[in-house]
């Protein structure tokens, strides 16, 4: 009788097992690198996104989720739950001499693949990493069991050749040995793609929920598509971006994702008006548009190749799927750099080197100034959507303000885990972020004093609709968001108190994380 209670009481103990498995959620975080905040449909676009147009229409848009301003800092925020320069990663890669500006995860973080592995996740990376090229911050090393990654900023789209001709290669590491890319058939957007779907297969039959974490390159310099997407787009464009940011402007107003007191902002300064192009420029700017819009168009036809092989191994009806951006839309001109390799072929093929620039850069961040590497909210605003079906009602809408610190204690309470003390015998700094549980069942969440920024001198701080923001060596700007999230009204010199105290708050928080000052240590 004893042994058939001990039987029965071990068999009660893992159907309770089995149960709590089942019952904590698989995960996807599905990032995009240089996306602007209305490059979707859902989000006001043109491009062709019905993927991402369908998750944001059965799940929750929110329409002030904020970044880093970067590439390197948004992924170090969005693994941690911590201010990038309290992770290592203030900057970039290179080491800068200091704990915030080393260039790599310290030991002091720890990543969601770690915790979540820890707790029982099986943890999956396919994409861009770039968040630290010493072993000790690689994927593998920091709790990715399954992983596929770009460990530099960007790579050619069918190739590992070098961008750069200083010395800078590109690294690809399969579950942390090196391999390179050669075959220019295989697509690097597919290649991520690839692996993610080849990954689900191979832990699909295991009862522990997954966390899959797809960082895609696209729509990142340099800008490369396949032949057939580019002529889906190809004349689309050749209106030109004054009427673009006018078009979209309209369709997120419509959309109700901002709101008629955000004039649409100035056209950037360097920018000339469309009119006053020839027609050889406006070919060549239409050109360089319809590539970037097939980047997208085909990232978000690998997103759908994702979600389909998630339905296809029955893990749909329990899957938190969360899409975001690391940074608004690019500035760069990689043809004015002497340090990238100069490539002038067909446009969009191997054989070019090109980026889509200001002008284009600046219809990607309508309605808002500014780009990528800056913390105006151009360079800081990131279109995010979550879907989690029985969870997150179909059509829901947030306009507060979060932020990537924000994701790993979401995830860590779907996933029914606690944010430890220690990690592996180091202590964690204490996490940054709140939890957007509340937010997804349709309530407030714990609401936070301010949020921050700091960007190569570039820096900002919101508290509640005010916002104290400045560029490298520039004067403070204040604006009211709740009236001008657009950026248009500066009132620094209306409320110099304001200004007073927001700075204090600021450099405060500057200090804590590590903050220095950029002229100093370039």
């Amino acid at each position: 009788m004893k042994n058939h209670l001990s039987l029965f009481i071990i068999f009660c103990m893992m159907a309770l097992n089995v149960s709590a498995q089942k019952s904590r959620p698989n995960i996807v975080v599905i990032l995009a690198d240089d996306l602007g905040f209305s490059d979707l449909g859902a989000f006001g676009s043109e491009i062709h996104t019905p993927v991402l147009d369908k998750l944001a229409k059965q799940g929750l848009l929110m329409n002030q989720f904020y970044n880093a301003g970067r590439c390197c800092p948004s992924r170090a925020a969005l693994l941690t739950g911590l201010y990038p320069h309290q992770a290592g990663v203030g900057d970039m890669v290179q080491n800068k001499g200091s704990e915030a500006y080393q260039g790599f995860l310290n030991s002091n973080c720890a990543t969601i693949g770690e915790l979540l592995k820890a707790g029982g996740y099986s943890t999956i990376v396919s994409g861009k990493w770039h968040i630290g090229l010493v072993p000790s911050a690689w994927a593998v090393n920091r709790g990715f069991e399954k992983s596929f990654t770009l460990q530099n900023n960007g790579s050619s789209y069918f190739n590992s050749k070098p961008l750069y001709n200083d010395g800078r290669t590109v690294n690809f590491l399969l579950n942390g040995k090196e391999v390179e890319r050669q075959d220019t058939s295989l697509y690097l957007t597919q290649a991520i793609t690839n692996f993610a779907l080849k990954s689900l297969d191979e832990v699909k039959d295991r009862p522990n929920p997954f966390l899959l974490y797809v960082a895609y390159n696209a729509p990142h310099w340099p800008i490369q598509a396949l032949p057939e997407d580019i002529a889906r787009y190809k004349g689309k464009y050749l209106n030109g971006w004054d009427a673009l940011r006018q078009q979209r402007y309209k369709k997120l107003l419509a959309l109700g994702i901002i709101k008629k007191e955000w004039a649409l902002s100035p056209r950037f300064e360097s920018v000339k008006a469309w009119d006053t192009l020839s027609e050889q420029e406006k070919e060549l700017w239409d050109t360089r548009m319809a590539i970037y819009a097939a980047m997208i168009d085909r990232m978000d036809a690998g997103i759908g190749q994702i979600l389909n092989k998630i339905k296809q191994i029955k893990r749909d009806k329990n899957t938190l799927v969360v899409f975001l951006s690391d940074n608004g839309g690019s500035a760069d001109e990689v043809k004015k750099w002497d340090y990238v390799t100069q490539k002038n072929g067909v446009p969009g093929s191997v054989n070019s080197i090109d980026s889509y620039e200001a002008p284009w850069g600046n219809a990607s961040n309508t309605p808002f100034r500014l780009f990528k590497k800056n913390t105006h909210e151009g360079g800081i605003s990131t279109p995010f959507i979550a879907y989690y079906p029985g969870v997150i009602k179909a059509g829901s809408r947030s306009n507060r303000p979060a932020h990537f610190i924000d994701l790993l204690p979401t995830l860590l309470e779907v996933s029914g885990l606690k944010y430890p003390e220690k990690f592996k015998g180091n202590q964690l700094k204490k996490l940054e972020g709140y939890s957007l549980v509340p937010v997804f069942k349709g309530k407030a969440n714990n609401s936070r004093a301010a949020l921050y920024w700091e960007h190569e001198g570039s820096r900002a701080i919101r508290e509640k609709d005010w916002k104290l923001v400045a560029e490298l060596n520039a004067p403070w700007e204040l604006y009211n968001l709740k009236t001008d999230r657009t950026e248009t009204h500066d009132l620094a010199l209306k409320y110099p108190e304001q200004v007073k105290q927001m700075e204090k708050k600021y450099l405060a928080w500057a200090a804590k994380v590590g903050v220095r000052d950029w002229n100093k240590i370039k």
